[in-house]
């Protein structure tokens, strides 16, 4: 869950949407379990056949209308009547009694329970206004009159606002009063009519049309002191309902007193509770708005500062740029880098040098090591006897090379296949057609007759031909 609500917020959020949308109701039903504490205050629940609503009538709604105390005169706040003496409804309610009370809806937040906060109570029947009220009510809502998509928004502190009310009126007067110590000034015009009688519906409804045939004004306040139902009676109106409606500039109500809620309230693009309150929700307290200029001339002081702050960092920013852009700072840049570098050259320049110088002198240092005296003398020691080495191997190896070439003398001597001519032996060679010498004649079957052949003795050549095939030689011991 996004969020959960303590039982007082919720309590709280329903109270206040009650309020706001039962302002002001009347309902008919029979009282039952009234009680009277020592306040002053009754208590009881209005019942009817299918439900039952809590009521409280507080002890000072029960003298609206009038004068309250035995034997004082009152007034029925319903009609406008003048009472009897002793006629009083606070004392003569009892259980069963059907009655008829208007009041407001709220929320008893101790025990969770919605109730009705009496304003007025009547015994049901004695007044035919109340049923015209709502018939009214229901009739004009159904047409859309008090839907709040069509309400329009009211400007805030308003220039050019229209009045129509009576101008005789301590409406008027009070209301003036306010505006004149409120809001940054602004203009009136009072649209005179009658608010109570037979010909204040037509007059209302006239001025209402005669300020929007003008156009001058930025809202329409429609307003009236307070009196029973029966002096209110003109807000009741259709004609006047339909003439709000009607009105393109937005029109505010301020008819009555707090609990009197009127048929020209519900059409209002808004309702404030009297004609004092219409002042004080158009306009705000001068004392208000200077504080609020004051507040406004901080913040444009503290937004200013923060843009001169802003200002200075961006100029300083620039003024570092430009520094670093211009030709004498760039040329001075330059030989400084210039002399940064030769001093880097001339530092890597010695060490350079310095560490070819050693390198030369750890060489100097090898080539004394490896042909100085001292090594001459150790090489030449070190021919000598290299050389005495290698004498004593060079005998060595011509002596073993001696013994070796007259062993393979032997041999070879043993091996020349002319060696047995000089002991009586001899060498054929078949001679090819050319007459040149062929290969060895090893056995007698490798010629035929007419095979010229080479025989060669130890002392000079025979030539020979085969003049019959060879016969097989018997061999030693055959029989």
């Amino acid at each position: 869950m996004s969020h959960i609500l303590a039982v007082s917020d919720l309590t709280r959020a329903l109270k206040d949407v009650l309020e706001a949308e039962f302002p002001f109701v009347w309902v008919r039903g029979q009282v039952t379990n009234l009680a009277r504490p020592a306040s002053g205050h009754l208590y009881f629940t209005l019942s009817d056949a299918e439900a039952q609503l809590a009521v409280v009538w507080f002890k000072g709604s029960q003298g609206r209308g009038g004068k309250s105390g035995p034997g004082a005169e009152r007034i029925d706040p319903l009609t406008g009547e003048v009472l009897e003496p002793g006629m009083d409804t606070a004392q003569l309610l009892t259980d069963g009694q059907e009655v008829l009370v208007a009041g407001r809806i709220s929320v008893y937040a101790p025990r969770g329970n919605y109730q009705l906060i009496a304003e007025l109570v009547q015994p049901a029947g004695i007044s035919g206004l109340a049923a015209a009220f709502e018939a009214l009510k229901r009739k004009l809502a159904d047409k859309g009159l008090f839907d709040e998509a069509r309400k329009k928004p009211i400007p805030q502190n308003p220039a050019r606002v229209a009045l129509i009310t009576s101008p005789q009126g301590a409406a008027v007067r009070d209301f003036l009063r306010l505006a004149e110590a409120r809001g940054t000034g602004a203009q009136l015009r009072i649209y005179p009519a009658l608010v109570q009688g037979d010909a204040a519906p037509g007059q209302i409804a006239a001025q209402l049309d005669a300020v929007n045939r003008e156009g001058w004004a930025e809202v329409i306040a429609l307003i009236r002191g307070g009196g029973s139902l029966e002096d209110l009676w003109a807000f009741n109106t259709e004609a006047v309902a339909e003439a709000m409606a009607r009105s393109a500039i937005p029109v505010v109500t301020g008819v009555g007193h707090e609990p009197d809620v009127s048929i020209a309230d519900y059409v209002a693009d808004k309702r404030f509770s009297t004609p004092s309150a219409v002042a004080t929700g158009l306009w705000p307290l001068r004392a208000d708005l200077m504080q609020a200029v004051d507040g406004l001339e901080a913040d444009l002081a503290r937004a200013f500062g923060a843009i001169l702050e802003r200002r200075e960092r961006q100029v300083a920013e620039l003024s570092r740029a430009l520094t670093w852009l211009s030709p004498v700072k760039r040329v001075e840049r330059l030989e400084q880098g210039w002399r940064e570098a030769s001093q880097r050259l001339l530092g890597a320049g010695e060490r350079y040098f310095e560490a070819r110088g050693q390198d030369a002198a750890n060489a100097l240092r090898g080539l004394l090591r490896s042909f100085g005296p001292a090594a001459v003398d150790a090489r030449a020691g070190q021919t000598l006897a290299l050389t005495e080495r290698l004498r004593l191997a060079l005998d060595l190896r011509l002596a073993e090379a001696s013994r070796r070439a007259e062993v393979l003398g032997a041999r070879l001597a043993g091996l020349d296949p002319e060696a047995p001519l000089s002991r009586g032996y001899s060498l054929v060679h078949v001679l090819d057609k050319k007459g040149a010498p062929g290969r060895l004649l090893r056995a007698a079957a490798e010629v035929s007759p007419g095979d010229r052949l080479r025989v060669r003795t130890g002392a000079g050549d025979v030539a020979a031909i085969v003049a019959a095939a060879a016969e097989p030689v018997a061999e030693e011991g055959a029989s």
